[in-house]
């Protein structure tokens, strides 16, 4: 393995971190309705549990609702049932077979929790991140230590991958500030 080929996988898996902290974050629910947030509900359908998506359309109705549409006709009780046994705190109502799920409003010390969790989520991004650089430049190393190339190639693939490394944090920290300006917008 080449040193470039180093740094494009650790390139690489730096923005599949970054892309599963950006899924973790459709997760945390902002005073707004979003349809990714019933991605983790999952309903018994004919014994196995699948995702909701999987057996419903989820659609927004408008800026504070989720609407969820079964395909089948006796699916309806059993989604509303999972909405409500998840740990999100929502509770859905059945309109024939429409259900709908209406975004509680947040209190502030609610929005203030959920910013220290979006901090926590933006930190193990963080991590994970620089886990991969460390690894990356542990890669290079051996490389130099069994003589495939040179110390200069080494400085310079370092100078490299900790340039990319603070592209990627700097853009956790973006995405951290935006969604805790989410989150306090009453």
């Amino acid at each position: 393995m080449s040193i470039a080929d180093i740094k494009n996988t650790a390139e690489q898996k730096m923005q599949q971190s970054i892309d599963s902290f950006k899924s973790s974050l459709t997760k945390i629910r902002t005073g707004r309705a979003n349809p990714g947030l019933l991605d983790t509900v999952q309903v018994d359908y004919y014994g196995s549990m699948v995702p909701i998506s999987q057996v419903a359309n989820v659609s927004l109705l408008d800026a504070r609702t989720i609407s969820v549409s079964p395909w089948e006709k006796g699916m309806g009780a059993k989604i509303e049932k999972a909405i409500r046994d998840s740990d999100l705190g929502l509770n859905p109502a059945a309109q024939g077979d429409l259900i709908r799920v209406p975004m509680p409003a947040m209190t502030e010390e609610r929005r203030k929790e959920l910013t220290k969790v979006v901090r926590g989520e933006g930190e193990h991004a963080k991590v994970a991140i620089r886990n991969l650089r460390r690894d990356a430049n542990d890669s290079v190393k051996k490389i130099v230590k069994d003589k495939l190339a040179s110390e200069d190639d080494e400085r310079r693939s370092h100078d490299e991958v900790q340039k990319f490394t603070d592209r990627f944090i700097a853009e956790v920290d973006k995405l951290v500030a935006s969604k805790e300006q989410d989150i306090m917008a009453v």
